[in-house]
């Protein structure tokens, strides 16, 4: 008798007959493999730093390109036209003052201009005097270039080329160490075969992008005393 109550209550039972099949189950052989986790592209960010995804999508990061490209010495005719005059004119007379501003923009720390300014001029004077060109600052000088590329997250000079043939140097670029040694490979070679345009791209950049420390105007609060106030009676 109570054998066929029993019966009766596993079959009256619905959730018995889904946990049965599941003793065939408990097999971990028996069980598909895990899939696989997906896999993003590595990129970098504005820091420099390797990143997943840069995007919702899940999709690579893609660094935009210079304001201004290497020759462009004078400049675009926008409003930033009199600030580009006047890095050109820094970059062919005075490019210690340039390199100068350029880094304490960067860096926005008290200090910084005299001491890039004062060694890059040191540097300047000996491989002009001893080598007959400017060849020892592009040395002290070319890691700005770098930081500038890696802070707002530019093109290199890898990727521009590779661009610009199609596509050429695609398996190389692919491995973000190697492309990243290539960038500042290349960063070096500007500097040290087109200095000046080098600091005047960079001092361009910079300009449209971070005002000068020096204007940084913190907020003045104003204290306005209360206009006089007359009490009067009525009729």
């Amino acid at each position: 008798m109570a054998s066929e109550k029993q019966r009766n209550l596993e079959e009256s039972s619905p959730l018995l007959n889904q946990q049965q099949p599941s003793k065939l189950t408990d097999n971990p052989k028996s069980l598909p493999p895990p899939p696989p986790p997906p896999h993003f592209p590595v990129d970098w960010t504005a820091d420099g730093l390797p990143v997943a995804h840069g995007s919702v999508l899940g999709e690579p990061m893609g660094r935009t390109p210079w304001n201004s490209s290497l020759c462009a010495c004078v400049g675009q005719n926008d409003h930033f036209c009199s600030s580009d005059l006047e890095v050109c004119l820094l970059g062919a007379v005075a490019p210690c003052v340039l390199y100068g501003s350029n880094v304490e923009r960067l860096t926005s720390t008290p200090g910084t201009f005299a001491n890039h300014c004062l060694p890059y001029s040191g540097m300047y004077v000996i491989g002009n005097s001893c080598f007959g060109w400017n060849c020892l600052a592009p040395w002290f000088s070319y890691p700005s270039r770098t930081a500038i590329r890696r802070k707002f997250n530019l093109e290199g000079s890898c990727e521009a080329l590779n661009r610009s043939c199609g596509g050429c140097c695609g398996s190389f670029l692919e491995d973000e160490v190697q492309r990243e040694q290539c960038e500042t490979a290349f960063d070096l070679a500007t500097h040290v075969f087109c200095h000046a345009c080098a600091l005047c791209q960079e001092g361009r950049e910079l300009r449209r992008r971070l005002p000068h420390p020096g204007f940084n105007a913190q907020p003045v609060l104003v204290m306005i005393p209360p206009a006089e106030q007359s009490m009067g009676r009525g009729d």
